[in-house]
């Protein structure tokens, strides 16, 4: 009896959110590949959400969808890296590469009253490619996801203020059988701009 042909590939990503570093501005080409550009100069006791974004024929199959880390404060060296480490593990299935899923980070931390409040927000697609990857807002939404759609967004206006770092590790399953391409597993990642 032959094998079935599959009808469904799998994504499956695991990594972490590493860190955050202030930064002056956003270079328009960075040193690490991707990187999201909420920044975070005067801010300390931070902590971060994240949420994945991703179209209905996309589906999660093992890991959380969301979560929530630990505050972290600033190092007391020179870079005053604000460090999280926090684990990513997901696994997608899909029928079509169409809305392929996005990570959103949302960055909280205390104001002057001891109250949370939003320090930044930034969302990037998940590495298309296996492989090793460095992937790297203002206003408060009601809904943090809105950073990851295009509609409603020509009418925000945000600065960048710091990037925080993410580390992908990617696994596809059975695209190429579904005729797919995702193209060499790459450990360096690519090079890109800065998201604003």
């Amino acid at each position: 009896m032959a094998a079935a042909s599959p009808s469904v590939f799998l994504l499956m990503v695991n990594g972490q959110v590493e860190s955050a570093q202030p930064t002056v501005a956003c270079p328009e080409r960075c040193e690490r590949p991707r990187v999201l550009c909420p920044q975070f100069p005067e801010y300390d006791d931070l902590y971060c959400k994240y949420c994945f974004v991703y179209g209905q024929d996309w589906a999660p199959t093992a890991g959380l969808e969301e979560g929530i880390s630990q505050i972290t404060s600033k190092s007391q060296d020179v870079r005053q890296a604000l460090v999280w480490n926090f684990p990513i593990d997901v696994t997608f299935k899909s029928t079509n590469p169409y809305g392929w899923p996005q990570i959103v980070l949302s960055v909280y931390g205390p104001d002057v009253f001891g109250n949370d409040v939003v320090r930044g927000y930034g969302a990037v697609h998940l590495p298309f490619s296996p492989g090793r990857w460095f992937m790297g807002r203002r206003p408060e939404y009601t809904d943090p996801k809105v950073v990851a759609q295009g509609e409603g967004r020509e009418v925000t206006r945000v600065r960048s203020q710091g990037f925080v770092t993410l580390l992908f590790n990617v696994v596809t399953k059975d695209m190429r059988k579904l005729g797919y391409d995702p193209g060499p597993a790459d450990t360096q990642g690519v090079s890109g701009p800065c998201l604003p």
